[in-house]
């Protein structure tokens, strides 16, 4: 990473994070000169950060009225880098929430299309089976390293497998999801057996072409995650991701 890509994201981040807690409240005006100022990053940084805060929708840029910061709900809130600042603030549980809310949405319409795919013979299961011998190899190991990395190749694979382009359009919310209880809630623990379990069977669902326990099996893994987050579940070693 060059020193100017690591201004560029530094600058970014600091300005996502204060827009997203209002440090830079919705309406505010600001000029090039003075974010400059307020990051100690270069003009052509700035430049090129206003233009991506623009494309998220959290800023606007006109010739009379300058920079101005937008409201909520302009924010492009399926943008990762968007979420992630939300889940640094104190829209935190409220995040959660709706990352929960549209798992539950779509990760077991997605398993179901996948099964469907699988039986119908038009998908190649490797990659998920790839995700699952990763889990097992990972199971000794803390959640935030190597079972992570298979749980999201795993929850990624069901999204491919679905043939659906929206769905697949969307597993970088879904990893962030799934990094946010990984690397915050279980960075020091062993992946709870049960959470592995699950994961075999709606792999094995999905192979078998059942696409009614897949989608069950998905739903389980979704909402034994937010009955974790919620802090409502009594797993001593946690629930599945």
């Amino acid at each position: 990473m060059t020193a100017d890509s690591t201004a560029f994201e530094r600058a970014l981040d600091q300005l996502g994070r204060e827009i997203v807690a209002g440090e830079l409240p919705a309406g505010h005006g600001d000029t090039i000169d003075a974010l400059v100022q307020r990051t100690g990053a270069s003009r052509s940084v700035v430049r090129e950060v206003t233009r991506v805060l623009g494309a998220l929708g959290m800023l606007s840029a006109g010739r009379r009225v300058g920079l101005r910061v937008l409201g909520r709900e302009h924010w492009d809130v399926l943008d990762p880098r968007v979420i992630h600042w939300r889940l640094e603030s104190s829209e935190r549980d409220q995040q959660i929430e709706e990352l929960r809310a549209l798992r539950l949405a779509i990760e077991p319409a997605a398993a179901a299309a996948a099964a469907r795919a699988v039986r119908s013979g038009s998908a190649s299961t490797d990659e998920l089976e790839r995700a699952v011998a990763a889990m097992r190899c990972a199971a000794s190991e803390p959640e935030a390293t190597a079972f992570l990395q298979a749980d999201l190749a795993l929850h990624a694979a069901v999204l491919d497998l679905s043939a659906n382009s929206m769905f697949a359009r969307l597993r970088a919310v879904i990893d962030e999801a799934l990094q946010e209880r990984a690397v915050r809630e279980r960075a020091h623990l062993l992946p709870d057996p049960h959470d592995l379990q699950l994961h075999v069977e709606v792999a094995g669902a999905i192979t078998a072409g059942e696409a009614e326990e897949a989608a069950a099996v998905m739903h389980q893994i979704v909402e034994r995650t937010s009955q974790e987050a919620a802090g409502r579940t009594g797993s001593p070693a946690g629930p599945a991701s």
